[in-house]
């Protein structure tokens, strides 16, 4: 699922208006992954992994950042994608107000960054993204370019897995330019 996501387009509808990007960088904790949240089995932070393919999981992490996710299994099984990075395309203001006037090629660059952008938190945990609500996942806004692959960013476990898909040549694609230059 990690590659399928590459150029949907992530929406909510805030109250201060519509937000939205599309996809360009993800990574892929499938079952059996032991950098995913889902290795150890089934508690309550991590148990919207097993809701079924397409729910919301959000969780906070080191201390200052919330992080989306995509759960990407048939329900019971654990297993997620990671969304790294969005090209913002409708309520580019708002997201520069959420993020302090970031440029906005800096705006939704980084997991962290994307969920502030957005305002994307743990309320949004467990929701379904395939349904149209305030938080879905929408069709492409346009033909995605060449995608290439490369190791994640930021794990300790199973780091040389390539896992991470972004499309290339993307200014808003994240991590260090020497891995998205494939």
């Amino acid at each position: 699922m990690a590659r399928f996501l590459i150029g949907k387009t992530l929406v909510h509808e805030s109250p201060e208006g519509m937000l939205s990007g599309r996809i360009v960088e993800t990574e892929g904790y499938p079952p059996g992954d032991a950098a995913s949240h889902a290795f150890r089995g089934k508690t309550n932070r991590n148990q919207t992994l097993f809701l079924g393919p397409g729910h919301c999981y959000v969780y906070f992490t080191y201390g200052s950042s919330f992080m989306v996710n995509v759960s990407s299994e048939e329900a019971g099984i654990g297993a997620g994608v990671l969304l790294r990075a969005l090209e913002p395309l409708e309520g580019i203001e708002i997201m520069q107000r959420n993020r302090k006037n970031a440029s906005v090629r800096d705006l939704t660059r980084g997991p962290g960054r994307l969920a502030q952008a957005l305002q994307i938190d743990k309320r949004y945990d467990g929701v379904d993204l395939f349904a149209k609500g305030t938080l879905w996942l929408g069709t492409p806004a346009r033909r995605t370019g060449r995608i290439a692959t490369s190791i994640r960013i930021g794990i300790t476990r199973e780091v040389d897995r390539k896992r991470r898909f972004f499309e290339v040549g993307n200014p808003n694609v994240s991590g260090p330019r020497a891995l998205s230059l494939s």
